[in-house]
């Protein structure tokens, strides 16, 4: 008898990396995807969304795809076209999708689904949190219905958007200081490990070299993701890394911390405070991934682009 699956949903902001991590994770076999969640961040909603079903489409599933949040909580959008293109696909052609949005808003769904499986439900967020905090603004029961949230998001040193902070939390630090502060369960995949599971150019050409349109679509928006400033050796996979830790964790470090949002500072502004060593003895929260075995997670994430 096979295992049961991991139902799961995905809340992004496709977006390059959210591209590869949606074709990673729809072919890993330990999850169950109910749906997939736009939010504002790489660029416009409107985009986030489109970009969404395409992809969706040229994976091959009719998953539901519910937008959410077209900004953050309280602050002016946040958008990274030097990095994703204005379309956010680097303006890679894909077909217009043949399917629309839901009419579900991504909390609704979100809170609905967590309902359905009777807290079984996991979050793979790899996109500002603006559509948790919703969710938990609304509905006072969610905490206790996730089971985990897996977040690319953050850094305990560092940033890449400013010298302090991520571009995740960076867009909408209120909204990840409330889903920090939730009390669900929660697995951090930032910058720390991220810019450790990169590939190699010549990987990216492997995978290419394997002749799908999805081995095709992911070379595409990886191989021009080389953030030569951080990552000298290769492409980082920031959203993957998530997707791939909340599929297995085998081969990841990880240390038990506590981790906070600065919303309040200039300089500091969305900075992922992290205390794992202090004298301040703060009671953990969450689970902080800060290491990854490189060469099993290049040689999964072949395997899974070899299942198209």
């Amino acid at each position: 008898m096979s295992e049961k699956k991991i139902p799961v949903i995905i809340d992004c902001d496709p977006g390059c990396d959210d591209t590869a991590a949606l074709l990673l994770a729809f072919r890993c076999p330990e999850f169950d995807i109910r749906a997939v969640t736009t939010v504002s961040g790489n660029v416009s909603l409107d985009k986030t969304t489109y970009n969404a079903l395409r992809v969706t489409e040229a994976i091959g599933s009719d998953v539901r795809v519910c937008p959410g949040a077209d900004r953050p909580m309280f602050r002016d959008a946040v958008y990274a076209p030097h990095v994703h293109g204005e379309d956010g696909l680097l303006g890679i052609p894909l077909p217009a999708p043949q399917k629309k949005a839901s009419f579900y808003k991504a909390w609704d769904f979100i809170y609905e689904e967590a309902v359905a499986q009777k807290g079984e439900l996991e979050i793979i967020a790899v996109g500002p949190l603006t559509n948790l905090s919703i969710a938990l603004g609304k509905y006072n029961d969610l905490a206790g219905l996730i089971k985990r949230i897996v977040i690319m998001g953050g850094a305990a040193q560092g940033g890449n958007v400013t010298p302090c902070a991520e571009f995740n939390i960076y867009v909408d630090p209120e909204a990840a200081s409330m889903v920090f502060r939730s009390g669900i369960p929660l697995c951090v995949c930032g910058l720390d490990v991220t810019l450790k599971a990169y590939l190699t150019a010549q990987e990216i050409k492997n995978i290419k070299a394997l002749g799908t349109p999805q081995a095709e679509l992911f070379a595409g928006v990886t191989q021009e993701n080389c953030e030569k400033r951080f990552c000298p050796a290769g492409a980082p996979l920031h959203d993957p890394a998530a997707v791939l830790f909340a599929a297995d964790s085998s081969y990841f470090t990880v240390q038990r911390c506590w981790m906070g949002v600065e919303t309040k500072g200039t300089i500091t502004l969305g900075k992922t405070v992290t205390d794992c060593w202090s004298d301040a003895q703060k009671e953990p929260n969450v689970d902080l991934v800060l290491d990854v075995d490189r060469e099993r997670f290049a040689a999964r994430v072949k395997e899974l682009m070899g299942k198209y």
